[in-house]
């Protein structure tokens, strides 16, 4: 087999040819983390912009001795504003995904982020942070489009998992990182860690174009060259790309102009509104689980729960330490258990830690309970180790593997809608949330909303773990 050529031929002796594989594997691992690790960038500067207004805000309204330096009203929005960013941003970024291509399309997110990262440094005032926040939507939009496209696309079946679910770990460190400097620092500084962020996301200059991208426009050489500088040469890859080849050649032959009826005509086929409709349970799952809104507003959570300040600082950084180590445990997992079982183990078990956290206040709200601030963050703690192991890693990673591949430009568009909308609007609403429900009443529609959308997932969500693209999109057409 000759490597000098980039030509492929069957491997004659098996143990030969898996000696050979085996040591180029970690070579080609590596190209993909790499590759991988560039697309995570804008997950993390999502986590500083969510984590920003949580320690932002009490510095603000400290060092200005009143609650009117920035107001509930502005609070909510410096929450939230990058969530409604994200809505125009997201059909910019779906229209250049396709059009341009992954490559060039994450190189314009890459330059905006070190825009981000200026912003940052020059705010003083809510306005301010509130201009950077929407700065941030073109990440934003990125990490729910263009960044999962992209690692599904680049990376083999045995290491997307991995790399799917590291990158939804990711914003909870990007968060976690903007709170501890804020709780032992001056929150200016978080721009320090955003620009090393930017910077690195440039890498991405130095990225071959995705190979599917590459097949769908008829480039089948590049698209060779950059599959198997990806991916190697091995059998089960080269059977891969021919099949992927073959599909796009196929799609390239009856493609027609397309008139105004056959536009929506695909809302009717199968194969694209089942992966959506499950797709969007997980969305629904990733925010009305509370967890986003526990970490957005965890201190004036706690603080609620415990009536204590320093406990509040405290817990939150306890829970942000545990969500972000149960995630990356979570990723582990993901290498050796299926995505069924680790949706139908951890989230039912979350969802009784918030059905037992909304009984807990309930009774104490009624007085027939002393409230105990160790019980309470026990109850979140558990609550954040059972949503992490598998939820919050496996809705977006979830969704980049559903989405069929011959409608990705129509299905990134809606799934991203339906992502920045729910998200923004939950985060925007949760304050006030709170005070016409409580904090039980929230808590208990979390779970609510929670059981209802894995019991549908139970029935129709096929195992995706280890399967190609094709392999997925096939089932989904029976």
């Amino acid at each position: 087999m000759s490597t000098k050529n980039h030509e492929y031929t069957k491997i004659k002796n098996p143990e030969a040819g898996l000696h050979k594989r085996n040591n180029k594997s970690r070579k080609y691992f590596l190209r993909q983390l790499f590759i991988s690790s560039g697309l995570w960038t804008p997950f993390f500067s999502v986590g500083l912009c969510m984590g920003t207004p949580t320690v932002y805000v009490p510095q603000a309204r400290r060092e200005a001795n009143s609650t009117d330096a920035v107001s509930a009203e502005m609070a909510s929005w410096l929450s939230s504003a990058f969530g409604y960013a994200a809505i125009p941003a997201v059909f910019l970024l779906a229209y250049l995904t396709v059009r341009i291509g992954r490559k060039r399309t994450f190189n314009i997110v890459s330059l905006n982020m070190v825009l981000v990262a200026t912003s940052y440094y020059l705010s003083t005032t809510p306005t301010h942070i509130l201009i950077t926040e929407i700065l941030q939507g073109i990440p934003h939009a990125c990490s729910v489009s263009t960044s999962i496209i992209a690692l599904v696309e680049y990376t083999s079946p045995e290491n997307r998992g991995l790399m799917l679910t590291i990158k939804s770990a990711t914003v909870f460190w990007g968060i976690w990182v903007a709170n501890a400097i804020g709780a032992y620092t001056n929150w200016r500084y978080i721009c320090v860690v955003s620009y090393i962020n930017a910077f690195y996301s440039i890498t991405s200059f130095f990225w071959p174009e995705s190979p599917v991208w590459l097949a769908s426009k008829g480039r089948f050489d590049e698209c060779r060259k950059s599959y198997r500088w990806l991916r190697g040469w091995d059998e089960a890859s080269e059977k891969e790309l021919e099949e992927l080849i073959k599909m796009q050649k196929d799609k390239l032959k009856i493609e027609q102009p397309k008139s105004f009826k056959s536009i929506f005509r695909f809302l009717s086929v199968k194969e694209f509104y089942k992966p959506i409709l499950l797709a969007s349970l997980m969305i629904v799952i990733y925010h009305l689980s509370g967890k986003q809104v526990f970490t957005m507003y965890v201190i004036d959570i706690i603080k609620k729960i415990t009536k204590s300040e320093s406990t509040a600082y405290n817990g939150m950084l306890i829970l942000d330490g545990v969500s972000i180590l149960s995630m990356y445990t979570g990723c582990i997992l993901a290498r050796f258990l299926r995505r069924r079982v680790m949706l139908f183990v951890f989230a039912p078990l979350a969802v009784l830690f918030l059905f037992i956290m909304s009984l807990y206040l309930y009774l104490v709200s009624l007085t027939v309970l002393i409230e105990n601030k160790y019980i309470s963050m026990f109850l979140l703690v558990g609550f954040s180790i059972a949503i992490g192991l598998g939820p919050m890693i496996l809705a977006t990673s979830l969704y980049g593997e559903l989405i069929p591949t011959n409608y990705k430009g129509q299905s990134v568009l809606i799934i991203s809608l339906i992502f920045t909308i729910i998200q923004s609007t939950v985060l925007k609403t949760s304050p006030y949330g709170f005070i016409v429900l409580g904090m039980h009443g929230m808590i208990l529609f979390y779970g609510i909303s929670v059981s209802v959308c894995l019991v549908v997932l139970y029935k129709y969500l096929p195992e995706t773990k280890d399967k190609t693209l094709l392999e997925i999109e096939e089932h989904f057409k029976k």
